[in-house]
């Protein structure tokens, strides 16, 4: 299973308060711990409002977590073509948009990404209130490539989200305790749109989220996509990201058996 979306808190590194909040520690070792037994060996390092524009947390984090994990950062404005090279070596994929958390010059960032887009590869990552999509089509037209946190936020958008879908925006299937909206009734119609288009992501530790993430969200994934468990767990994020894909005879049982996400969920309540 690949992680597509979660965040390491080390307060070895610089944190700033959002928003007067600032999370607990959630260090590799946490996740490791809260992961275990699902057969995650990969995924997404996240950079989150409180890291800000800093990269050291980064750059450590995947180097120990080593082959197989990507970065998705908040980059300095001031960044030169050969900072974003060099974050390229260390494993950095992704140029994140915070629209949710505070304003940003969106123009900047904008030319940013499509900078990072031609220099390295990148794509950029939208964490963004679904309502909005629509008013950021200037941008979102520019923008080679792109990935959707936590299903959009909300489903008033979701005719445009799947527009966006439908011209090869991949979704993050993530953040299922930020959500109020029907989650199953949304993954079907995403994936109905395009079967590469969802990435499956803990968004662990799921700061300010009503809840965290369960091992009934892969229950819910696996009734909405059927066949397609796998590219949602493994194979589609894979792809956007630009890492090798499991050949098959690598993957052997399947992924998580709803067997397994029941019994963790049977764990998560102490039953």
């Amino acid at each position: 299973m690949f992680d597509a979306h979660f965040h390491i808190i080390d307060p070895q590194f610089p944190l700033v308060e959002n928003n007067g909040f600032l999370p607990q520690p959630f260090t590799i070792a946490d996740y490791r711990a809260r992961m275990d037994g699902f057969g995650v060996d990969g995924g997404a390092v996240v950079s989150g409002s409180f890291q800000e524009n800093d990269s050291t947390f980064l750059v450590a984090a995947l180097a120990e977590f080593g082959e197989g994990y990507v970065g998705v950062i908040q980059l300095d404005p001031d960044a030169t073509d050969e900072d974003i090279l060099e974050l390229d070596r260390a494993g950095v994929r992704a140029l994140r948009f915070n629209l949710k958390r505070g304003a940003i010059d969106i123009a900047g960032l904008t030319h940013q990404a499509l900078r990072a887009h031609q220099l390295a590869g990148w794509h950029a990552e939208l964490y963004v209130d679904g309502s909005l999509l629509p008013s950021l089509e200037p941008v979102l037209a520019k923008l080679p490539a792109v990935s959707i946190d936590h299903l959009g936020m909300s489903d008033e958008a979701l005719p445009y989200l799947l527009d966006l879908v439908d011209r090869g925006a991949r979704i993050k299937a993530t953040g299922f305790g930020r959500l109020t909206f029907d989650i199953p009734h949304v993954l079907r119609r995403i994936h109905s749109v395009s079967p590469e288009a969802l990435m499956f992501g803990s968004d662990l530790p799921g700061t300010r989220a009503s809840r965290c993430f369960e091992a009934a969200d892969l229950d819910m994934i696996a009734e909405a996509v059927g066949g397609d468990l796998h590219n949602v767990l493994e194979a589609n994020a894979r792809q956007f990201y630009r890492l090798p894909p499991k050949e098959p005879e690598d993957i052997g049982a399947p992924p998580m058996p709803l067997f397994r996400a029941r019994a963790r969920l049977r764990e998560d309540r102490g039953e």
